[in-house]
């Protein structure tokens, strides 16, 4: 203990701040399976490395932005992050920027897809898959054709690399709002056709962006359907790539790097193009290490690394990191429950190192979303598990990793953007309400906060 300073009657206080490691296992939550015995696959997995951290911490539900709001990984990350009051800059400048695209600030871009398609008798056209991964070639050209449909609208086209994905720019449709759009893409194919792109309602200045992409899918539509290499797909046996959809559309905006925003260096272990465009556009330092092929046999080897990885990362001086895998959201779109069980089975032997990471820093593992093994739904609403270790955690009494468990948890439910505040909490990194060190309110007390500087010849000045 340090004594008070002159005239103060605390003692000074020792600076025992700690880092932050937040493991998020995509698409971790999920609903109760009856081949199960009524638990969700977190329950039924054994997992004693987590089931050690849970009864080591305290625990609850992450509900990301309460019951029955079915996420997406890219919203819910952006509310973890710290940036729910931060308008979102659509899912397309994120993949763009995370393919090595730089994305011009205030134009409207979307993401674009070649699909494959059949005609209702009532002549919607529906959507029926995606390119392949053996469709490499024939995606390429086709995209040419796209490429060459789009510039005749003013439209930009720019590969991203993988199964028929494009950036759409429309440099002629530029604001804040321009590319607030909706998607043509129907995700979810059997219950809605291709759909026609409308303004968002409270957007009327994205028309002219909703009239060039329905003008330009429309013509791109024509284009395919009649070219030579879709009819030779057909030769083969293969479905034609006659559809362009597009989805995520939005605009890169002015967006507070994540010291200006939290208040800490951030930095990530990225799995996907999508994390590493998000910690592009936020300016956190990264390390990518690749997905595993085969999960069930490979993700804890994988974890171990990307573990690995964020303590390197703290190393060099980043107060959180986030580590993310998509295996188990991947696991859980398979609709098997046993697969998600068996891909967190493989992942908790490569959760190990937090046991020892947790003794110096606040650890936390969670999902940012349910993503259902069972039943016709991709994300939804239900919680998922959230567990929390560290040195100044004080451990609840909870002893077991799953929703069933951490449902008694001393958490309760918290939402994404509750989330970071209750792990800088820990870290002893709170911002302190009243205080306002810097132009921007932080959520962490931030540490490197603009210092006064005495010019020189004014007296006080450093002499030398």
């Amino acid at each position: 203990m340090r004594p008070p300073g002159y005239g103060e009657g605390q003692p000074r206080l020792d600076d025992d701040r700690l880092p932050v490691v937040l493991v998020v296992l995509d698409g971790l939550g999920d609903r109760p399976v009856p081949e199960l015995g009524g638990r969700t696959p977190s329950e039924a997995a054994h997992t004693p490395v987590l089931d050690e951290l849970a009864a080591r911490g305290a625990s609850g539900w992450h509900l990301p932005f309460g019951w029955g709001r079915a996420p997406s990984s890219e919203l819910a990350h952006w509310a973890v992050f710290g940036y729910a009051d931060v308008p979102f800059p659509g899912r397309a400048v994120l993949e763009a920027l995370g393919a090595g695209i730089e994305v011009p600030p205030d134009v409207a871009v979307t993401h674009a897809a070649l699909r494959t398609s059949a005609v209702g008798p009532d002549g919607r056209v529906w959507i029926t898959g995606r390119v392949a991964s053996t469709d490499g070639e024939d995606a390429a050209a086709l995209l040419d054709v796209v490429g060459e449909v789009a510039a005749g609208h003013g439209v930009r086209l720019a590969p991203l690399g993988s199964r028929g994905e494009a950036l759409l720019v429309l440099p002629d449709h530029a604001g804040p709002s321009a590319g607030a759009v909706t998607d043509s893409d129907p995700f979810f194919e059997d219950r809605h056709p291709w759909l026609r792109v409308l303004p968002h309602d409270d957007a009327p200045d994205a028309a002219p962006t909703a009239d060039t992409l329905t003008a330009l899918l429309l013509a791109v539509r024509a284009a395919l359907v009649e070219h030579p290499r879709n009819a030779a797909r057909g030769d083969r046996g293969l479905p034609a790539l006659d559809v362009l959809t597009t989805k995520w559309s939005g605009v890169r905006g002015p967006v507070p790097g994540f010291v200006e925003q939290v208040g800490v260096p951030g930095a990530a272990v990225t799995s996907t193009r999508l994390y590493r465009g998000l910690a592009a556009l936020l300016g956190l330092r990264s390390r990518h290490v690749p997905p595993s092929l085969d999960p069930r046999t490979d993700l804890g080897a994988e974890l171990e690394d990307r573990l690995a990885a964020a303590r390197d990362l703290l190393d060099e001086g980043a107060a959180f990191v986030h580590v993310h895998t998509k295996a188990t959201d991947d696991a859980g779109h398979t609709k098997d429950p046993r697969a998600k069980l068996e891909v967190l089975e493989a992942a908790d032997p490569g959760l190990a190192p937090l046991l020892a990471l947790a003794e110096h820093a606040v650890v936390a593992v969670t999902g940012d979303h349910a993503t259902p093994s069972t039943g016709g739904v991709l994300h939804t609403g239900d919680p998922t598990p959230l567990v929390v270790a560290g040195p100044t955690v004080r451990p609840d009494a909870v002893t077991a990793f799953g929703e069933g468990p951490a449902c008694a948890g001393w958490y309760g439910s918290i939402t994404a953007r509750e989330l970071l505040p209750l792990l800088l909490g820990h870290a002893n990194r709170a911002a302190f309400l009243g205080h306002r060190p810097t132009a921007r309110a932080t959520l962490a007390l931030p540490d490197a906060p603009e210092a006064m500087v005495v010019p020189p010849g004014l007296p006080g000045a450093r002499s030398d």
